[in-house]
């Protein structure tokens, strides 16, 4: 019998890692899930069966995770995908974040994606590693410099890794994801200092538009894949115009993180996982939340924004060369000209 193909989701039992693991288990994966806690996991083995293997895991912790592909090595085989999805955050002004609290944040998105990045290069033959990241990468909103930092160095981290790749020749493709607001339970569960409930900032989709990014990371082993029309406004106007962007956030940039719900209190997953919150992709605004997005290669859009640019400048300059070019003249010009002397307008 043939053997399905392996893939490792850190952060796989809830939100944009649990909609990858749905979506890769659909292509015929067999599917290793990580994350902290184990009552997420446990009801993932019991629906799912040994189509899924798991292990509860901090990926901040970089010897744990070493073990964890250990394992997954000695019991599945060697993984031909591994996505860094695991992340932390908190909605709250940096003045209110204590260093221990920034420090976890960090080490989570970041320094977990790193260890992910460690770990998978030293058990994988060739494949995909696909890192998870945001929007947020090429703009950052107020309120989660944690966040925003972290998603500011993978996409650094990413980029020098993937030379070296390229340097050592392996047949290892290292993508970026990059993704917009999603609907998932995060926003029921990450640490909020407002006074309202959080939210993703619209436009929201679905994690399975998330999930989609992924894969189209994988087939196409594209350098980096952008989700989302949002995504792609955020790259384009922090490019042309970050000033005005930076200006527009002052002025927005929390209330559209806030919805007008009361913030109601709650455990949040920071020092710890939310256990009893379910296993699920979907968070609390569906009803707001599209399931379609754009899916676009990364460097194909900025071909696209660059020639459509060249052109429109093109076409202004000949247009301009026509209007100012000797011999050429307006045709109320021409008239005066063919006017009398005696009869044309001072200075004629």
């Amino acid at each position: 019998m043939h053997n399905p193909p392996i893939a490792v989701v850190t952060g796989g039992s809830a939100g944009i890692g649990r909609a990858t693991v749905d979506a890769l288990l659909n292509r015929g994966y067999r599917v290793a899930v990580l994350a902290r806690g184990t009552k997420r996991l446990e009801t993932l083995s019991r629906i799912m069966g040994d189509r899924v293997w798991t292990r509860s895991v901090d990926v901040s912790d970089g010897a744990a995770l070493e073990r964890a592909g250990d394992a997954i090595v000695a019991e599945l085989g060697v993984p031909d995908v591994w996505v860094n999805n695991a992340m932390l955050t908190s909605l709250s002004p940096f003045a209110k974040v204590d260093e221990a609290e920034f420090r976890k944040i960090t080490d989570t998105t970041y320094i977990g994606t790193v260890n992910g990045c460690r770990t998978a290069l030293r058990i994988m033959a060739r494949g995909n590693i696909v890192n998870v990241g945001s929007g947020l990468a090429y703009t950052s909103v107020p309120n989660q410099a944690a966040y925003c930092g972290a998603k500011h160095a993978i996409e650094g981290f990413t980029q020098s890794l993937r030379i070296e790749l390229a340097q050592a020749r392996r047949p290892i493709t290292l993508s970026m994801v990059q993704l917009p607001a999603l609907n998932t339970p995060q926003f029921d569960w990450s640490r909020n200092r407002m006074d309202r409930k959080q939210q993703p900032a619209p436009p929201i989709f679905q994690p399975e538009v998330a999930a989609e990014g992924v894969l189209r990371a994988i087939d196409s082993d594209a350098r980096e894949v952008l989700v989302g029309r949002s995504v792609l406004q955020l790259m384009v106007a922090n490019m042309l115009l970050p000033g005005a962007v930076e200006r527009k956030l002052t002025k927005i940039g929390t209330d559209i993180q806030t919805s007008e719900r009361p913030d109601l209190p709650q455990l949040d997953n920071l020092d710890s996982p939310v256990e009893d919150y379910p296993s699920a992709s979907h968070g609390p605004y569906d009803d707001r939340a599209s399931s379609r997005g754009i899916v676009v290669d990364g460097d194909v859009a900025r071909k696209v924004f660059a020639l459509g640019s060249a052109a429109a400048l093109l076409a202004a300059g000949v247009l301009l060369g026509r209007a100012t070019a000797p011999g050429r003249m307006p045709r109320r010009l021409d008239r005066l000209r063919a006017t009398p002397a005696h009869l044309r307008p001072a200075g004629f």
